[in-house]
């Protein structure tokens, strides 16, 4: 490499200094030094003054242990993306409620949570209702589900091992082992299902989107009553077609 190029065309400190904050995000709280160097491939002189520029500008801050953590300056910028991602995915999503009639989602992974960036509301005074933001064990939604259908079996089991498998229903799964196995039926179907596993008389069909830059996935979620295992026949195909168009968007802004 010369001139501080990388390979693809861009600016190699800057590329460095991305991977540091998604290495630090990965890590779930906090890492040290030379974790980090290891990680990143890096040197250690490397390591320190691309974190200490990180830390100037607010993105990386020092804990007391010595360790390093993201810092608070990232807050505003995920709040902007999440508006932005919440914005652009509204029609989408109101298309599949316009299609089935219920409650539409869109979530993310964040760390080892999912988190809804965007919700159309069912028009039926009974409905299911997530606010935006709202932080949520993947084990046991839907949408959390399809997040981790894209992650290896491995990646899995890493992250439950760090949350924990937190029980809300007598349905909820409570071993990796439970886990790993209803998400390999998931991948073989395409689809995953919360059958009340966080709120007991949910059900929600989940998929996930293709491109994105972080896991994600779209879901429609009701009343049992009214989103049955027989309407998976007509609620998944168009989840899988308006996934396909959001990956379409992500696909294009990745290009801009």
């Amino acid at each position: 490499m010369t001139n501080g190029q990388s390979p693809a065309g861009g600016v190699q400190s800057v590329e460095r200094a991305f991977d540091i904050l998604e290495i630090m995000a990965s890590a779930g709280g906090s890492i040290g030094v030379s974790e980090l160097a290891d990680l990143a491939g890096l040197p250690l002189p490397t390591i320190h003054r691309l974190i200490r520029t990180l830390m100037n500008r607010g993105y990386v801050r020092q804990l007391p242990t010595r360790r390093y953590a993201l810092g608070p300056k990232l807050i505003r910028l995920g709040e902007s993306a999440t508006q932005l991602i919440g914005a652009w995915s509204r029609p989408h999503l109101s298309e599949l409620v316009r299609g089935t009639g219920e409650t539409a989602n869109m979530a993310v992974l964040d760390g080892t949570m999912a988190v809804y960036v965007a919700q159309v509301p069912s028009e039926h005074a009974m409905r299911m209702f997530t606010e935006v933001g709202r932080r949520v064990y993947p084990h046991c939604t839907g949408v959390g589900k399809a997040i981790l259908m894209q992650l290896s079996n491995d990646a899995v089991r890493s992250l439950v091992s760090r949350t924990g498998m937190t029980t809300y229903t007598e349905n909820s799964l409570t071993d990796p082992d439970m886990l790993i196995a209803d998400l390999e039926l998931s991948r073989n179907r395409g689809f995953a299902i919360d059958e009340g596993e966080q709120e007991i008389g949910v059900r929600c069909f989940s998929v996930p989107v293709p491109n994105a830059p972080t896991p994600t996935a779209i879901s429609v979620s009701g009343p049992a009553a009214r989103v049955t295992l027989e309407s998976a026949d007509q609620i998944v195909p168009l989840l899988k077609r308006v996934a396909k168009e959001l990956g379409t968007e992500f696909d294009k802004n990745a290009a801009l």
